[in-house]
């Protein structure tokens, strides 16, 4: 993910940024770093752009981009379809482009709207003095934003930094409910921001009230929002989502035991017609993966080609039904020869239970329940990383192994210790997630960010070697959030959670 950055200020007065986003910005992105400023002169506006990149596909693309009229565009998304982008080209310069030869809020709308794949951007349109931002549909990318009153200033940034004071609050998210614009001009002579809004065409009725009360809540401080007195909208990358119910399931309710959801499945299953449709998401998840798997950094005939002992794809697997599908999938569309790193984070635990048990009991013979090993067990079990994920990870391997042999697969175990958990939360992974601050977040954020720097080891002929993986592609996704729904919701349920992105 790159690191994306504008100060927009309204104001003379030179203002200096926080050097400590500056830092966390510049490890989004270890492949370009580099700064343009534009200046308006009636009125005056100053934007300072900053912009970090991670070389992810194609030739590396500079950013911020600037075209010869002057428009500057920082980008941190990848497209997967909807733009064509050849091998050797880079997203950026192809959004850029596009971009440029936009002469109206309408087109700009189209090319935002026909790109399919996460994104965040800030777009800066000499002509007219605009500053466009945003993010896709879902918010796969980060974009915070936040106002200095005192220097009448407004930041843009992918990634802030997390502080204990009074200004740890003013970090917010940019709501995801569309693209904002601002009249630079405008803004300038009213001495305060207004964004207009272009909202995604989703939410039936309640559209705009929707849109409005979303970014009301999450507004900076003496900034406004109002909609496009245009009416105009993006075109929402999702289909309609089907809420009809089959009439089996709607008779009765499933029922939350493992016997009763096992039939349910074999009834679903025993038609032609619940096969095909089994089949037909397969195929989208299977198209969805090879998108992902095959959208490499561009490489050209006189480099070098790459060997064969480092994996261009990595996943981060905990051995669930998720990264067990991940893995499936992205086992069809990677040549045989090829491995692939298997991501697994483990967080050591305060004690090894046996030792617990041992200092409260005398030892007893072992019943048949502690008697039950997989291979490698008399290790495992004493292991303070002997988690739930390390242990569903090792089954989850043999099962890939046995499903394609020929690959090699790097199963590399990532052992956190607390000290380095505590340690790192604090210097990076706060930062990184903020200012979302619930328990989930920081969870997710510290497994992400460990499987993410890839530093572990993995077990060659019983021998454990230290190694970090060169992947620049590192996946999961999280089919299983949508099969815990189903366990706890009936059908009806389930159909609102997925219609609201839940």
């Amino acid at each position: 993910m790159c690191g994306i950055f504008c100060l927009l200020s309204l104001s003379p007065t030179q203002f200096e940024w926080d050097k400590t986003v500056c830092e966390h910005l510049k490890r989004r992105g270890p492949n370009w770093s580099q700064d343009v400023t534009v200046r308006g002169t009636s009125p005056f506006y100053q934007c300072l752009f900053s912009a970090h990149v991670l070389h992810m596909r194609g030739l590396l693309t500079p950013q911020p981009v600037q075209d010869n009229p002057g428009n500057v565009l920082v980008w941190n998304g990848e497209i997967f379809g909807g733009i064509p982008v050849r091998p050797e080209e880079n997203d950026t310069a192809v959004v850029s482009e596009r971009l440029s030869s936009c002469s109206s809020p309408s087109e700009i709308l189209s090319v935002l709207s026909a790109i399919r794949g996460p994104w965040g951007f800030v777009y800066y349109q000499k002509a007219g003095d605009y500053l466009w931002f945003g993010r896709d549909f879902f918010g796969r990318r980060s974009l915070l934003w936040k106002v200095d009153a005192e220097v009448n200033a407004l930041t843009l940034t992918s990634v802030a930094a997390h502080s204990t004071g009074s200004d740890q609050s003013a970090w917010q998210e940019v709501p995801a409910v569309g693209v904002y614009r601002i009249d630079l001009k405008a803004a300038t002579e009213a001495g305060s921001v207004t964004f207009e809004l272009y909202p995604w065409a989703y939410g039936g009725n309640n559209l705009v009230s929707s849109c409005s009360e979303t970014v009301l809540e999450s507004v900076p401080s003496g900034c406004t929002a109002v909609m496009n007195q245009s009416g105009l909208v993006l075109a929402s990358p999702v289909c309609p989502l089907n809420t009809s119910i089959p009439k089996s399931l709607n008779e009765k309710e499933i029922h939350p035991n493992s016997h009763s959801r096992v039939k349910d499945l074999e009834q679903l299953l025993a038609s032609k017609g619940k096969n095909d449709e089994v089949n037909s998401l397969i195929d989208v998840l299977s198209e969805a993966v090879r998108r992902r798997v095959q959208s490499l950094p561009f490489r050209d005939q006189d480099s070098s080609p790459p060997t064969d002992d480092h994996a261009s794809v990595a996943i981060l697997f905990s051995g669930g039904i998720d990264s067990m599908i991940l893995a499936a999938l992205a086992d069809r569309h990677i040549p045989a020869h090829q491995p692939i790193d298997l991501l697994n984070v483990a967080f050591k635990l305060q004690e090894p239970k046996k030792q617990k048990e041992s200092a409260k009991k005398p030892k007893k013979p072992k019943s048949k329940a502690t008697d039950f090993k997989t291979d490698g067990a008399d290790s495992q079990t004493s292991s303070p990383f002997d988690v739930p994920d390390r242990i569903t990870g090792n089954a989850g391997l043999k099962e890939l192994q046995d499903l394609n042999s020929q690959r090699r697969w790097n199963f590399v175990e990532i052992n956190v210790t607390q000290e380095e958990l505590q340690k790192m939360r604090q210097e990076r992974i706060s930062h990184l997630v903020h200012p979302l601050d619930t328990v989930l977040d920081d969870s997710i954020g510290c497994a992400v960010w460990f499987a993410a720097r890839g530093r572990g080891f993995i077990t060659v002929d019983n021998d454990q070697r230290p190694y970090t993986s060169t992947a620049k592609v590192k996946s999961d996704f999280a089919l299983s959030r949508i099969l815990n729904l189903f366990n706890f919701l009936p059908m009806k349920g389930i159909c609102c959670s997925c219609s609201l992105g839940c």
